[in-house]
């Protein structure tokens, strides 16, 4: 929830902030520097949570402490990378796959009840995923139209 907040209330203060300083929106800016401002959020937690996100990981995934960090660099790559337009388009596709290929981790999470920040088994539990799956959804159709969005 925590980063559908930040997303959603980044993307309005820079909308005002455009409108004020600009007299314009400049809906692409505002969208791509709101999901760049989620990114760096998630991707504190990677280093923060570390041990939480250890409990996330699927047995099958190899190098799990090895991954939570690459996917926490990522993040943070992708959050530079929305914000230049030379490679914005780039990034945008490469954040929809690695939030395709991240969703099996937040799965794993709800089917064990991983609570991540406090590293323990007591979280929301499988009724979680009928929020998380249409969130993880809501974020990649946000990459798309202002990540793939020409101008």
């Amino acid at each position: 929830m925590k980063p559908l907040i930040v997303l959603l209330s980044v993307f309005a203060l820079l909308l005002a902030c455009a409108k004020l300083f600009t007299g314009n929106y400049h809906l692409l800016l505002a969208g791509n520097g709101a999901m760049s401002a989620m990114l760096v959020l998630t991707s504190i937690g990677h280093f923060a949570f570390r041990r939480g996100m250890l409990l996330m990981m699927p047995p099958s995934f190899p190098f799990k402490l090895g991954m939570i960090y690459l996917t926490g660099l990522l993040e943070l790559a992708a959050a530079a990378g929305l914000l230049i337009p030379e490679i914005r388009h780039l990034t945008a596709n490469l954040l929809i796959l690695l939030f395709l290929i991240m969703l099996p981790a937040n799965i794993e999470a709800a089917r064990k009840r991983v609570d991540f920040q406090k590293a323990t088994f007591d979280g929301k539990g499988p009724a979680y995923l009928w929020f998380r799956i249409p969130l993880q959804c809501f974020f990649i159709a946000w990459v798309a139209y202002f990540g793939l969005a020409q101008g």
